[in-house]
């Protein structure tokens, strides 16, 4: 029983590893389950690792921090 495999068989074999060699991961991966970690201080620790600010805050929380009021 011999198997036919030419030059299409190769192509759509090539299209269908393509992504699986050495660097080919992404190189921001979020945290899989986030909602799962419970506890704030894990969640800091790791947003910290992962290089992302947690809480995640709004423009315009970021505005005021930084404008001091004159009052």
């Amino acid at each position: 029983m011999s198997e036919n495999r030419n030059r299409a068989w190769r192509r759509f074999k090539d299209r269908g590893n393509k992504g699986k060699g050495m660097g080919s991961d992404r190189l921001y991966k979020p945290e899989k389950k986030w909602k799962l970690m419970y506890f704030r201080k894990n969640k800091l620790a790791r947003a910290k690792q992962l290089g992302f600010d947690y809480p995640i805050k709004s423009k315009r929380q970021l505005l005021d921090q930084e404008l001091p009021s004159d009052e």
